[in-house]
């Protein structure tokens, strides 16, 4: 496997692994029909429009496997909410759901650890939906801290996002080593 920086032909692959992973990952969470609403085109847009918004602060790499193809995805940046003490934030990570529990995701929480670090934070954090248990569980496994909640809106429905932070990042980059 291969995580590299993401480029704006990788708009596609992107769009196909962040539809199949909400699909897989929100199925209990989100209504059937939202779900299957989600356009691999409609998100490829709003892929190349990120793009289009450049900001040298924000990142994304992606995985890649043995045969070129894009397995999953990390991004982030500065952090959006203003919590004390947390500079950098992962906004995004999701894996095709056929690569789920294999390391993949520690891995691209680890290069995107680093990338806050090289970046100037040393602390970070990223949000989960709480009702996501799979996610709250990998991100405690690699030593996130409950930080907060927030609500969130996603396909009419309110739902609540935990934060987890870690406010030495090192820790996070040492995580991805054990993948």
């Amino acid at each position: 496997m291969l995580i590299r920086a993401a480029q704006l032909n990788d708009a596609a692959a992107i769009a196909r692994v962040h539809v199949d992973s909400w699909r897989a990952a929100y199925r209990d969470i989100l209504s059937a029909s939202f779900l299957a609403e989600l356009s691999y085109a409609a998100r490829e847009q709003r892929w190349r429009e990120w793009w289009t918004q450049a900001d040298p602060q924000r990142w994304l790499f992606v995985a890649e496997d043995d045969a070129g193809r894009i397995i999953g995805f990390a991004g982030g940046g500065p952090e959006r909410d203003a919590i004390p003490g947390y500079g950098g934030e992962v906004y995004a990570i999701y894996l095709a759901p056929e690569t789920f529990r294999r390391g993949i995701g520690r891995r691209l929480m680890a290069v995107g650890a680093g990338k806050l670090i090289d970046q100037g934070f040393g602390a970070g954090l990223v949000w989960a939906l709480e009702d996501n248990r799979a996610a709250r569980a990998f991100y405690e496994a690699l030593g996130g801290q409950l930080m907060g909640t927030k609500p969130v809106t996603i396909g009419g429905t309110t739902l609540t996002e935990v934060a987890y932070g870690w406010s030495d990042l090192r820790t996070l980059c040492a995580a991805g080593d054990e993948a």
